[in-house]
């Protein structure tokens, strides 16, 4: 099978699916399955190359573009990584992370996946939150083919798309809540009426500043400040905004303000947002990534420190 090739110097495939940002993609062969839109994709890394193969934008798209620019801008491998990393704190703690998180990239997401995945998201945990999305796909998505053939033989492997607001409009709470939902069923309902309806027009949003889009993102069911900066981070490319959840809040408070145990939430959303600046969306992937990948050693550090 012949694989397009697609330049990805400074970056790292794995990681960046890896980093909590897309929770779809799957292993298969010597690479990953996923959808980008309505496209089946299959990639794999080969040094600063990526190699892919998907089906092309369909001929009578108003924005068709070929699969290697399609892939270059959802990886988002035109960002000018080394400049965005000289611009993080110069602190331990963020030298630490940016080390760790070599080649880990913000991805660029169709702004409906996004906001829905995130409303998923809500008290759940990154491989919950995958599961939720596999539930979706399948019940509500459409089935593309993707046919890998590369180190061993994988045959007709099928990806399913993210479901539209439209197709998700049309749905029960209670069929949603047969993916595992729970409470968030009639969020997402809702959230999904109000797109198809053009209600919340998110892709004219694409224009407003960002308080105003954080404001609008907001008035949305099951929409918090911190689902909103996830979607103005991964669906919006602002990438000043800083999502705050429990890990990003942990190692602010353990590594910015060890001596101040009562420093409130919105304290630390302030200081965030000024002090790692116009690149702080970034900072704060590589700080998720960094702490979440390490929770396990750093467990087995303090425990082993307790016995002696």
């Amino acid at each position: 099978m012949n694989l397009i090739e697609v330049p990805a110097p400074a970056f790292d495939l794995a990681m960046t699916l890896d980093s909590g940002q897309v929770f779809h993609w799957e292993e298969c062969g010597e690479g990953f399955v996923g959808a980008i839109a309505e496209m089946a994709v299959y990639v794999e890394q080969r040094g600063n190359v990526l190699k892919v193969r998907g089906r092309e934008t369909p001929t009578g798209s108003p924005r068709r573009q070929s699969l290697s620019t399609v892939v270059a801008d959802y990886f988002g491998l035109d960002h000018p990584l080394a400049e965005i990393c000289a611009s993080f704190p110069n602190d331990p703690i963020m030298i630490t992370a940016r080390n760790f998180c070599r080649g880990l990239r913000i991805i660029r997401q169709p702004k409906w996946e996004c906001l829905a995945t995130f409303i998923c998201s809500s008290m759940k945990q990154v491989a919950h939150i995958r599961q939720i999305s596999k539930a979706l796909r399948e019940r509500f998505g459409v089935a593309r083919k993707a046919c890998p053939e590369r180190g061993r033989r994988i045959d007709n492997y099928v990806v399913h798309t993210f479901p539209s607001a439209a197709r998700l409009a049309k749905s029960s709470e209670g069929e949603l809540r047969k993916c595992a939902l729970g409470y968030r069923a009639k969020n997402l309902l809702a959230a999904a009426r109000l797109v198809s309806s053009g209600t919340a027009d998110l892709e004219a949003w694409s224009s407003l500043s960002d308080a105003d889009l954080r404001a609008n993102l907001c008035d949305l069911p099951g929409v918090g400040a911190k689902v909103a900066n996830c979607v103005m981070l991964f669906a919006y490319e602002r990438l000043r905004a800083f999502p705050m959840d429990v890990w990003i809040e942990r190692v602010l408070r353990q590594q910015y303000f060890p001596r101040n145990k009562r420093i409130a939430t919105g304290q630390l959303r302030t200081f965030s947002e000024n002090y790692f600046g116009e690149h702080g969306g970034y900072a704060q992937q590589y700080l998720f990534h960094y702490a979440r990948m390490n929770k396990n050693a750093k467990s087995r550090v303090r425990a082993a420190a307790a016995r002696k």
